[in-house]
């Protein structure tokens, strides 16, 4: 298929959405009662990209912040765009890799933008953009099957109440709803009872595994992770460090539950490295974490090519950003019911900028519309207010 994706940015906005938690979500690091996020729009020719960059409000997940996000979106990157002529989706992802380091959260804001942009201006969807790239960056056979759905997973926070009773109550209810795996947010005093809880309502065949969000320190807590063995659980996710991989391969060898990275995933790069000395074969695949959709294919590729098993996570983010990765999780080397939720589970029914529905059977069906497909923008203008806009007019910056 012959995609054009040499397109002019005309101009870019920014705007700041707050949508309200149904609940609290609490991991090891922080509670967030709404979601504060970045919905960017690229412009070009009349037709508008979204793209999303979602990290926290405080630094518990990764070091960037709304307001650090929005400051290296201003004076930065979107300076190198605007106006500018891209050549490629591999171009955008130089221009604002160049002499930038980390950032990744306001990167993929701006990357997811112009993914969905090239995939309006061609009139496909953002799936079969996907598609055609991962053949270009020689991915398996295998891994290029897909699916027109995902399964959907439910990831439990830590109750505001510290209550294994709220916490088996909440299980009892996503199953129920019919989420196809349980994930427990643990934390060092909320991790091994929290499993157990856990198996007692699932009980021991139901897909269970516990994200730790790099909360454990492996002398300081080498029994507690030795003793999760006994839960018979998936993997664990991100039990060490956010920065670390040798540890957790040390860890890999220590304990029989295999290890899945997350925060530390955070470029190819890493992922080769963690191929190299082993003790990781499952990888959690965010697109803002690793700053865009074209380093997550890259690593897709990657795992593709050693036999890694790989799943998809959000943030959670709006329905902008949750489009990107389900995009990609229909593909076959998504092998684990993944952290991709229906709207109603973080936000209540309708309230999403672009909702996500699941069924009774646990599927989330892709509908492969133009692009990322149609926003809710009445949402759009109730939860959101612009808080950066500059376009080109007659070649001059209007700010």
């Amino acid at each position: 298929m012959d995609i054009n994706e040499k397109f002019k940015i005309d101009g870019a906005r920014i705007v700041e959405v707050d949508i309200p938690y149904a609940i609290p979500f609490q991991i090891s690091g922080g509670v967030s009662y709404s979601r504060k996020s970045l919905i960017i729009e690229l412009w070009s020719d009349g037709i508008v990209g979204y793209g999303e960059s979602a990290p926290f409000e405080a630094p518990f997940y990764s070091s960037e912040t709304i307001s650090s996000a929005k400051a290296m979106l201003e004076e930065w990157i979107f300076p190198r765009v605007i106006g500018k002529e891209i050549q490629s989706i591999e171009d955008i992802n130089l221009i604002i890799n160049d002499s930038i380091r980390g950032n990744n959260f306001a990167k993929a804001g701006v990357e997811t933008a112009y993914w969905d942009l090239v995939a309006r201006k061609n009139n496909i969807s953002l799936k079969t953009l996907i598609y055609n790239k991962l053949k270009e960056l020689g991915t398996t056979e295998e891994y290029l099957k897909n699916n027109s759905y995902i399964y959907s997973g439910a990831s439990v926070g830590i109750p505001e109440d510290n209550s294994y009773d709220t916490l088996a109550k909440w299980i009892e209810e996503y199953v129920e709803e019919g989420y196809k795996r349980i994930k427990v947010k643990v934390k060092p005093g909320w991790d091994l009872k929290a499993l157990e809880t856990a198996r007692k309502v699932i009980g021991d065949d139901f897909i269970l595994w516990p994200d730790a969000n790099a909360s454990f320190n492996l002398k300081e807590h080498e029994s507690i992770l030795k003793e999760m063995d006994k839960y018979n659980c998936t993997f664990i996710e991100q039990p060490l460090h956010h920065d670390d991989i040798l540890d957790h391969c040390k860890l890999s060898k220590m304990i029989k539950t295999p290890i899945c990275l997350d925060e530390s995933l955070k470029s190819e790069r890493v992922a080769e490295q963690a191929i190299e000395i082993g003790g990781s074969n499952i990888w959690n695949i965010k697109v803002q974490r690793v700053g865009g959709i074209y380093e997550a294919l890259k690593i897709y590729s990657l795992a593709s090519k050693h036999n890694i098993e790989v799943w998809g996570g959000t943030m959670p983010e709006s329905g902008i950003g949750g489009a990107c990765i389900l995009a990609l999780a229909t593909f076959s080397g998504f092998k684990y019911p993944a952290c991709i939720e229906p709207s109603s589970r973080w936000y209540g029914k309708g309230k999403d900028i672009k909702e996500m529905v699941m069924g009774k059977d646990g599927k989330i069906h892709l509908d492969e519309e133009v692009g990322i497909g149609e926003i809710n923008k009445d949402n759009y203008e109730k939860y959101g207010k612009i808080v950066y806009e500059n376009i080109i007019k007659d070649g001059t910056n209007l700010c």
